[in-house]
């Protein structure tokens, strides 16, 4: 037996296929699968406007680029993420400071973003932890009333949605924030091996990241026109953030399977939450009616003590059986980088809790019926032993 990842992508022939045939054109970098994804993007999302750069990190950097940051201004996120989204911060000079999730979702909650909030918070940064996705709409209102930008970290939550008022939104149309980052790295709902975009509803911001992602360097036919097919200018110190032309028509294929990729996971979901329930001491993601989870992962709460077994063992138990586990996160500010910048425990309890407790298990659209309920039965009777 193989072993079980926590995570896989998902190709078949297609997407092989259409990465082939970039791969023999003349275009394999800077041609016109890059719009063409962009488009595809922003169409799924809702939103106006979408920009592929080269990964998630890139993505977030810019996002901060875009919204100002600098030394001196602070950013709000949650310490329940991957690293990326508070370095994004540190990149721009700016300071992370971390506040509090909600106990129940891991999502950052929003009496703790409202303690937060100074004179010199620029920029509030939600993640939709696992593909859950946070309040937006009161975050949102949040922000405004206090001038400050939203930028979603939705690399977990494609295909998300939230109610409000009646109305479905997907996680990525920005109609409660300014903008948002998704990631295509192949744990994640679909894959261009690496990969990220931004999306956003305003046009200033649209036309300024396709500069800032390649070099600052802005190009336009009536600069053409005046000087030449080979004019361009530099207007801020841009990045090479760019992702290429293959990498975008492997997400174009996946794409278009992005209905099914979600209804499989939904599935695993549910048998899990079917097959888990008995278990006393285990935390299931419960969902209220107005969220629609994506199920990039399917984190568990589990009272190791009540079960006298520790993290460690159980974790060794489930591998030496094939099944691979991961834990989503530790708390960044644990981290003994951020240690130096002068971060303390303590100061996000609900999240070192969450930490204490977090597994994920196996998640991804291309597992087997059978594995899933081998995973589900062998986790039962290990906890059931103890």
């Amino acid at each position: 037996m193989k072993y079980i990842p926590y995570g896989k992508q998902s190709i078949d022939k297609n997407d092989i296929k259409a990465v082939e045939e970039v791969l023999k054109s003349d275009w394999i970098t800077q041609g016109t699968k890059i719009g063409d994804f962009e488009k595809a993007i922003a169409k799924y999302c809702g939103a106006k406007y979408a920009v592929a750069v080269s990964n998630g990190t890139a993505a977030l950097h810019l996002t901060c680029v875009i919204t100002g940051l600098k030394k001196g201004d602070e950013a709000i996120t949650t310490p329940i993420t991957f690293l990326a989204t508070s370095n994004a911060v540190l990149y721009s000079g700016a300071k992370p400071v971390f506040a509090d999730v909600n106990s129940k979702t891991a999502n950052i909650g929003l009496e703790e973003i409202k303690s937060k909030i100074t004179k010199k918070t620029k920029a509030i940064l939600p993640v939709h932890f696992a593909g859950r996705p946070c309040d937006m709409p009161g975050i949102y209102k949040i922000a405004r009333q206090n001038k400050i930008t939203v930028i979603e970290d939705a690399c977990h939550a494609l295909g998300a949605e939230y109610k409000y008022k009646g109305t479905w939104y997907k996680v990525g149309s920005c109609k409660h924030s300014d903008m948002t980052v998704l990631s295509f790295h192949p744990v994640k709902h679909i894959t261009t091996g690496e990969g990220g975009a931004i999306t956003t509803n305003s046009r200033k911001i649209y036309e300024r990241l396709q500069s800032l992602r390649s070099h600052g360097v802005y190009k336009s036919d009536a600069l053409i026109k005046k000087y030449g097919s080979w004019y361009y200018e530099m207007r801020e110190l841009g990045f090479n953030y760019r992702i290429t032309d293959f990498q975008c028509a492997l997400g174009i294929t996946q794409l278009k399977k992005i209905k099914n990729l979600l209804k499989k996971r939904r599935d695993i979901a549910r048998y899990y939450d079917r097959s888990l329930k008995g278990l006393e001491y285990v935390g299931l993601p419960k969902l209220g009616n107005s969220e629609k989870h994506a199920y990039h992962l399917y984190p568990l709460a589990i009272d190791f003590k009540k079960y006298n077994i520790t993290k460690i063992e159980f974790v060794n138990a489930l591998k030496k059986r094939k099944i691979l586990t991961q834990v989503h996160y530790r708390p960044v500010y644990l981290q003994s980088y951020y240690n130096k910048l002068g971060y303390k425990r303590g100061s996000c309890p609900n999240a070192e809790e969450f930490y204490k407790k977090e597994l994920s298990i196996p998640m991804y659209s291309s597992m087997s019926d059978n594995n899933v309920v081998y995973v589900a039965d062998t986790l039962k009777n290990i906890l059931k032993k103890k």
